[in-house]
């Protein structure tokens, strides 16, 4: 079985932060679809139009996963109707709200959702044990760069830079809110 992480849409801040685009990436693991982070874009098509190069509909998906609830990330979850969408706190079927395990709960046979408060109270990282390596899907950095240092809408620094270094000690590779991958070297 094959499990796999592509980033569909390197995020970006723009224009003094007029302009904000995130993070978007695919994951699959069969028999799961999941989209992360579906949120501001230029157009739908640039979700849209890359999931149907790879033969995938928005009815396709199965999951959605949020890694905070800020509008950049959220605003295109309901894209994707027949998908859980999973969050920090829960997941989210049709009008059903039901709980998942928390930190640590394993949302599909090869991705695990952690609790990472940092950059909200509320952030959570996806760790996908992928065949290429270990990925995490994380806010806990902005950009490729690993910038800003500090967050200035961090409730508490010290728990968001606690919560990098749990991140760094596992992943291979990181996507940021709003950017590229980087590479993790021990």
């Amino acid at each position: 079985m094959t499990t796999t992480v592509e980033l569909i849409h390197p995020g970006y801040i723009r224009d003094e932060g007029q302009r904000v685009g995130s993070s978007i990436s695919l994951i699959l693991d069969a028999p799961a679809i999941v989209v992360a982070d579906p949120g501001l874009v230029a157009s739908q098509a640039l979700i849209v139009d890359p999931l149907a190069s790879r033969g995938i509909s928005p009815g396709d998906v199965t999951h959605v996963f949020l890694s905070h609830h800020h509008p950049d990330h959220t605003m295109n979850a309901g894209l994707f109707a027949n998908a859980t969408v999973v969050d920090f706190w829960a997941r989210y079927q049709a009008d059903w709200w039901l709980d998942h395990g928390g930190d640590g709960w394993q949302m599909t046979d090869h991705t695990q959702l952690w609790l990472t408060p940092g950059h909200t109270e509320e952030d959570a990282t996806l760790v996908i044990h992928a065949d290429d390596g270990v990925y995490a899907l994380t806010h806990l950095w902005w950009r490729q760069d690993r910038t800003p240092e500090k967050d200035p809408y961090a409730p508490d620094q010290s728990i968001l830079d606690a919560q990098r270094a749990r991140v760094l000690a596992i992943a291979d590779i990181v996507i940021p809110g709003h950017g590229e991958p980087f590479r993790v070297t021990r």
